[in-house]
């Protein structure tokens, strides 16, 4: 039999992207059956020159959805280097006795978030949908108002309307190419909430809900960057703000952090936890090494999918584009939310008529929501709290907070069974920021620098998204489209 010669370098090259990328269009539809493996730090397959095709910085749902994508479509030269000890990035689990959960990080979704919803079919984990039934406590100085919200925050109308008209002017991936955007990134959203007539009263309601939506007060958030906000919301500011219809209507069963566990234990030994990226080199050359914790890794291609603000932690070599570090500089770095989670044998606010929601003027207690299970086996309620008007102490905050609550429900609310208090600005050195709230003038100076590659670096994450930037949806959005990102990217070299 007449012996084969060995393929040529051109046919073998040829072969490797088939396989990378013969299912790439399809890679977002396609269902993995769920393997056996736990999240490690022992070596994913390298090609024998002990190059990665594709390194992935962050074990969030963005860099966890950019590997699934990959290792959908064939891929499988890559690995995810991810900083923390664990996956899920700003999505967390509160693990509770019985095994309940309740998430102190990032945990709804709602109308128009299709592709987080997408991805939990995948990954066969259900949905529920937010409780609201009843009325919510409204506590201010000594006095308590119950009021019958119907699954809203209670914002004016007429307000509303204007914001959720103006937003069609914004785009939400580009705001900075708004027809609008010299008159509109002048502004704070405070700047225009001053100029609309509003109550005394009712503005202190538009403060908390637009501090809970955009991570900031009112006179620290960019008007331009909240009506892109609106413009993912379909232009209608009650789909951003509510309960009912909206970005707060939908649960996931297990917690919001078991979209990424499940990812993660699919990848098995292709994610390497406690492993923070320290330096970038050669990220204009064909292959890019990346220092490391626990060694030198080298790539092809980069999808970095962290926060823009951490990126400025990591030394680039050569330095990035000067736009680029600009954007890194001035991006908000330090926003972290505090949210607490007050366990009770079962939710006895209900029986009363109540919903759990609590509002807080000139307080500690932004807002307080039950968090229960789907079954109201036992009763959780959750809270976003002001950090400068809460006791750092754990102890003493749930103090204060158990004592908010029986003013709102009664005396039952003085003995819970567990407390969890989650500050994120006190986690981890890669925890600095919740929700990015981007001030006046950033856009329309640093925008064009958020998404173009540099070199052979990716930029993925969150706030990259064209949509629900910010949001777990937006998250997978930017995962997805890094990954075709880099197939293409791949094919191309």
């Amino acid at each position: 039999m007449e012996e084969k010669s060995p393929p040529d370098s051109a046919n073998l090259a040829r072969r490797q992207w088939l396989k990378c990328a013969g299912v790439a269009a399809a890679a977002g539809g396609l269902v993995l059956g769920a393997r056996q493996a736990n999240a490690g730090t022992a070596k994913a397959e390298q090609k024998l020159d002990g190059v990665f095709d594709v390194v992935i910085i962050g074990a969030g749902l963005a860099g966890l959805t950019a590997a699934r994508d990959l290792q959908l479509a064939g891929c499988d030269s890559f690995v995810v280097l991810e900083a923390r000890d664990r996956v899920g990035g700003r999505t967390l689990n509160y693990n509770i006795e019985g095994g309940y959960v309740s998430e102190v990080g990032g945990q709804w979704i709602g109308p128009g978030q299709t592709a987080v919803a997408d991805l939990a079919r995948q990954m066969e984990v259900g949905t529920f949908p937010s409780y609201y039934d009843g009325k919510t406590v409204i506590l201010g100085g000594d006095g308590r108002l119950e009021l019958d919200l119907k699954g809203t925050f209670g914002t004016d109308e007429t307000v509303s309307g204007k914001l959720s008209q103006l937003s069609r002017d914004v785009p939400s991936g580009e705001p900075w190419k708004s027809p609008k955007v010299g008159e509109l990134d002048k502004l704070s959203v405070g700047d225009w909430l001053g100029n609309q007539n509003i109550k005394p009263e009712d503005r202190a309601g538009w403060n908390a809900t637009i501090t809970l939506t955009g991570g900031a007060a009112p006179a620290k958030m960019g008007l331009l960057h909240f009506l892109s906000m609106i413009n993912s919301a379909d232009c209608d500011y009650s789909q951003l703000d509510s309960i009912k219809h909206s970005a707060q209507e939908t649960r996931f069963v297990g917690g919001s952090q078991i979209l990424s566990i499940k990812m993660a234990q699919q990848l098995g030994d292709k994610v390497r936890l406690s492993t923070p990226v320290r330096q970038i080199s050669g990220w204009d050359r064909d292959v890019v090494t990346l220092r490391t914790d626990h060694g030198e890794v080298r790539a092809r291609k980069v999808i970095v999918a962290i926060h823009p603000a951490l990126c400025h932690q990591v030394q680039f070599n050569p330095p990035l584009p000067e736009k680029r570090v600009a954007l890194q500089r001035a991006w908000p770095a330090h926003s972290p939310a505090r949210k607490t989670a007050m366990v009770y044998r079962r939710p006895f606010w209900r029986d009363k008529g109540l919903n759990g929601h609590i509002f807080q003027a000139n307080g500690p207690l932004i807002w307080a929501f039950d968090n229960s299970p789907p079954g109201g086996e036992i009763g959780i309620i959750n809270a976003f709290v002001v950090n400068a008007m809460l006791p750092s102490d754990p102890d003493a905050a749930k103090s204060i907070l158990t004592e908010l609550y029986a003013r709102a429900w009664g005396r039952d609310a003085l003995s819970p069974v567990a407390y969890h208090d989650q500050d994120w600005g006190r986690m981890d050195s890669w925890s600095i920021t919740c929700i990015s709230a981007i001030p006046p003038g950033f856009w329309s100076t640093h925008g064009e620098a958020l998404r173009p590659p540099c070199g052979n670096l990716i930029w993925s994450g969150t706030e990259t998204a064209e949509i629900w930037a910010g949001y777990m949806d937006g998250a997978v959005r930017s995962g997805h489209q890094a990954s075709l990102q880099v197939l293409n990217a791949l094919r191309r070299a």
